[in-house]
């Protein structure tokens, strides 16, 4: 070989150790602990799910996954830190289905609610319940749904706040039957179910997280769930859907990372958590929790998201609900 070939050699040589450093660089992902954002203090449902899946994917990737609680706004400080934060896999967010619902209810957010996030994978799904009082006259939702259109306006169901997901869904819910069912809504805590064994609201919209565990101490009786058509976590209760089929709605938490996060680090996180959702001990507990373990791809999860905006923000504009 002459000197010149050699040469040429050398400098090709060089620049193929540089262009294939930074891919070994990615490999070796992660190097120190991983921060899991939520936009909720600590104790609730999602602050639970959250520290479930936390330990387990920790131990799977090698680092701990750490839960950083940043509640306000609901949810919107914690996404916006995750929006704003390096693109490097060191910055999670657990996603709740409220950030759809926030989504199709506000007039501007300071992010993008589908384009500023990488969408890495649902980690739970679970219906909304309709229940009312053990002593309640109303039997089942085709006898709500009956006596709410003799008595227009007669009845009522509250919800955790004005814009949220169960607000919004109810609205649709009650919209696909032709009947007006009247809104009470609570800025959280015990009020609706408060207010339902006192007989003062008739039903309660809430998640199956929470409901899971009154059904369970027989405080409420379930007349339906926004599961798809015959499915339903809890025996004997109808899908609204089986009645009304478009009408199908399932809360979820999910993870997401912010925009522009390698793919490969997208899908290693994918994959783990698949690993963690899998082992029966967490499927056990998210099962009691009301949930059912939901694994799916990045393609699948960011389609979720958009149709629920797409979906709650026709029912904002077909019940001219004000934006916040």
């Amino acid at each position: 070989m002459t000197t010149w070939h050699s040469k040429i050699v050398g400098v090709v040589g060089v620049a193929l150790c540089a262009l294939t450093f930074p891919v070994h660089a990615q490999e070796v992902w992660p190097q120190k602990p991983i921060r899991l954002l939520l936009g909720f203090p600590p104790g609730g449902g999602s602050d639970i799910v959250a520290r479930l899946i936390a330990k387990p994917l920790g131990d799977r990737l090698g680092h701990s996954v750490v839960v950083d609680n940043k509640p306000g706004a609901g949810g919107n400080i914690a996404t916006e830190m995750l929006v704003r934060a390096p693109a490097d896999g060191y910055t999670l967010l657990l996603v709740p289905s409220g950030h759809a619902s926030g989504a199709a209810m506000k007039k501007s957010l300071p992010f993008d609610p589908v384009k500023d996030l990488a969408w890495v994978s649902t980690i739970t799904t679970y219906p909304l319940a309709f229940t009312v009082a053990p002593q309640s006259g109303i039997k089942s939702y085709a006898d709500l749904i009956q006596k709410a259109k003799l008595e227009p306006q007669k009845y009522t169901y509250s919800s955790v706040g004005v814009g949220t997901a169960m607000h919004l869904v109810a609205e649709w819910a009650f919209g696909e039957a032709g009947v007006q069912i009247t809104h009470i809504p609570f800025k959280g805590g015990t009020g609706p179910l408060t207010e339902l064994l006192a007989g003062r609201v008739d039903v309660m919209v809430d998640t199956m997280t929470l409901t899971a565990s009154l059904l369970k101490d027989q405080r409420v009786r379930a007349i339906a769930v926004t599961s798809p058509p015959g499915i339903s976590p809890v025996p004997g209760v109808p899908a609204i859907a089986d009645q009304y089929p478009s009408m199908v709605f399932e809360s979820w938490l999910g993870i997401a990372a912010p925009a522009n996060t390698p793919q490969d680090l997208i899908e290693k996180i994918n994959k783990e958590l698949r690993v963690v959702l899998a082992q029966e001990e967490v499927k056990q507990k998210l099962i009691a929790f009301g949930g059912s373990p939901a694994a799916s791809s990045p393609q699948e999860f960011k389609a979720r998201v958009e149709k629920d905006i797409r979906n709650l923000k026709k029912v904002v504009q077909d019940k001219k609900i004000e934006l916040e």
